[in-house]
């Protein structure tokens, strides 16, 4: 923790690592004078207390400051003109001056007849009523900022978890944890705050279970008909990354003409979506027992954030004004450069959007829900991804296995879209990304080397734990059936080829069989897709029949042979 002299005071020890960690939530440097300060020490008030070192600049430079014992009386006379009057401590700690606001328990403040607030690194005016708006009742604390009665600062705060927060905080490497955790208020009263917990944990679920953010995909334009759901539930910065990584993935590129040709661009603002899901994430109500849901459908893309707008805001103040529900955890989004600007996230998404030839983001409001959609141009997509059939695209060879299975097939390391389409026998660009590549980023087989930059020029593909999966089974299918119809499978040696089904017809001769005996008669250890494929095929051909017709699925379901098959 900073270090403090026997009355409460920072020492020089402590005053250094204040400097180091920078301007934030609880800090602020002015290189000197009292210009501003009087809001200065009304906003730390509003908000939880702070600090402002007098003799730093913004940079951090320590360049000290005269006349103290002037200073120290001009601002306790702007202490005590505050409505109602505040309490500060003012000391010297060699050549800087400290103006220490603890946390004030009559709020809202005023100062000159107008109302501050702390938002990240600096003070917003604000009016009265849109002060006692905010605070639930004069005097509450944030949720963020509260303790997290569930998190252990002993068996939770893992060494792994800390370096990986401390290089996204830019905390630096000679300062103690708790010194760093306590000087961001993250722990209070040496209890981790929910603000903390959410940022330095391994799964969020296990504080706040409504924190987990899940993403969707449906087919169409409704909610109807699910085609990829997940639950995303790391730490919240891992949880933005994952989320951005699944919509970026799911959504369509363009190929757009350039001085050097022809470059990709995402169908929507790649920016713009980030910081529609920054706003989301730190701006929601996390009392509610809902949760930020992404839903891409075939003409939008919705992000729907709980709690409705925070207290204070308008639907018209959407773009002109900032106010965050959650202060602590939007600090430390802004400190970890997820937050581009204050109070400029809606105006730069609209910028973004009329940039791109896009229309403007639609904000839904009820008083529980706050909904960002996005319309996809559908018809523009259409134009840059045409519809071409197999018969319009030369391949080397014909492709029988569904078309994310042949990426599958050939992607053994890292490869560049140019390499997997020469490897499948594709030389059609649009046809290969919307018919090969595509499918397989969007049933999560493939993912991007480098998913925050779709778009780079040194972009590669590679298989995901499920798409290695997929190959192994894939690859055994190919020696599974390759293998039996060569008459080599299960001790078989022939100088013949042996069809696939009449091996399997003459297995169930013998008696009713499933389909995991079958396997293992063919020497598998385990059912393949092929011989999944071939099953089927048999009982629509009316060739086997299930022992067990009215529960298709039973894990005890076996196979017999049928009249047609037995004279096959």
């Amino acid at each position: 923790m900073t270090r403090r002299r026997l009355n409460g005071e920072i020492d020089e020890q402590g005053m250094t690592d204040l400097i180091n960690l920078g301007e934030g939530f609880t800090v602020e440097f002015k290189q000197g004078g009292t210009s501003n300060l009087g809001r200065e020490i009304c906003a730390f008030a509003n908000a939880t207390g702070g600090v402002i070192l007098i003799g730093v600049t913004d940079q951090g430079a320590r360049v000290g400051v005269k006349h103290h014992n002037q200073l120290k009386s001009a601002i306790q006379a702007f202490a005590r003109s505050a409505e109602p009057p505040m309490a500060v401590e003012v000391y010297s700690v060699k050549d800087i001056l400290v103006v220490s606001i603890p946390e004030q328990h009559s709020k809202p403040y005023s100062f000159g007849g107008k109302f501050y607030l702390r938002e990240g690194a600096t003070s917003q005016q604000m009016a009265r009523n849109e002060i006692r708006e905010f605070f639930f009742k004069e005097g509450l604390i944030h949720f963020d900022e509260t303790s997290c009665s569930n998190y252990s600062m002993d068996t939770d705060l893992t060494e792994s978890i800390w370096a990986r927060f401390a290089a996204r905080a830019h905390i630096p490497e000679t300062m103690d944890r708790h010194t760093a955790l306590k000087n961001l208020h993250l722990v209070k009263g040496g209890k981790m705050t929910h603000a903390g917990a959410w940022l330095l944990c391994d799964d969020i679920s296990s504080h706040t279970l409504r924190a987990v953010v899940t993403c969707a995909l449906f087919r169409g334009t409704t909610n109807v008909h699910i085609l990829d759901r997940r639950d995303f539930s790391g730490d919240l910065y891992t949880i933005y990354e994952g989320c951005m990584s699944y919509i970026i993935s799911r959504l369509n590129t363009a190929m757009i003409p350039t001085a050097k040709g022809r470059d990709e661009i995402l169908e929507l603002p790649e920016d713009a979506l980030r910081e529609a899901l920054v706003n989301a994430i730190v701006h929601r109500d996390y009392r509610s027992a809902a949760n930020v849901q992404i839903h891409i459908f075939q003409d939008r893309v919705e992000i729907v954030t709980p709690g409705g707008l925070p207290a204070g805001i308008k639907e018209e103040d959407l773009g002109n004004r900032s106010f965050p529900r959650n202060p602590l955890l939007f600090a430390m989004f802004y400190r970890m450069n997820l937050v581009e600007q204050i109070g400029s996230g809606i105006k730069r998404i609209r910028d973004l959007c009329r940039e791109q030839d896009l229309p403007e983001p639609v904000f839904d409001v009820s008083e529980n829900w706050l909904t960002t959609k996005f319309n996809r141009k559908v018809e523009s997509l259409e134009e840059a991804t045409p519809q071409v059939t197999p018969h319009d695209t030369p391949h080397d060879t014909p492709h029988d296995t569904p078309h994310d299975q042949c990426v599958v097939s050939v992607l053994e390391n890292d490869m560049t879209r140019v390499e997997i389409m020469a490897a499948v026998g594709i030389t059609d660009r649009m046809y290969f990304q919307k018919e090969y590549l595509q499918p397989a980023l969007t049933n999560g087989l493939v993912e991007r080397t480098i998913p925050e930059k779709p778009q780079s020029k040194k972009q590669k593909y590679r298989l995901t734990d499920q798409g290695k999966k997929a190959r192994i089974n894939l690859m055994e299918d190919v020696e599974f059936q390759s293998g039996v119809e060569s008459g080599v499978e299960s001790g078989v040696e022939s100088d013949k080829t042996i069809p696939m089904d009449e091996l399997i017809l003459s297995f169930l001769e013998e008696m009713p069989m499933s389909k995991y005996e079958l396997a293992k008669c063919l020497g598998k250890s385990k059912p393949t897709r092929y011989l999944n494929d071939l099953m089927v095929r048999l009982l629509n051909e009316d060739l086997v029949d299930y022992t067990i017709p009215d529960k298709p699925k039973s894990r005890l379901q076996k196979y017999r042979i049928k009249k047609k098959g037995e004279e096959r």
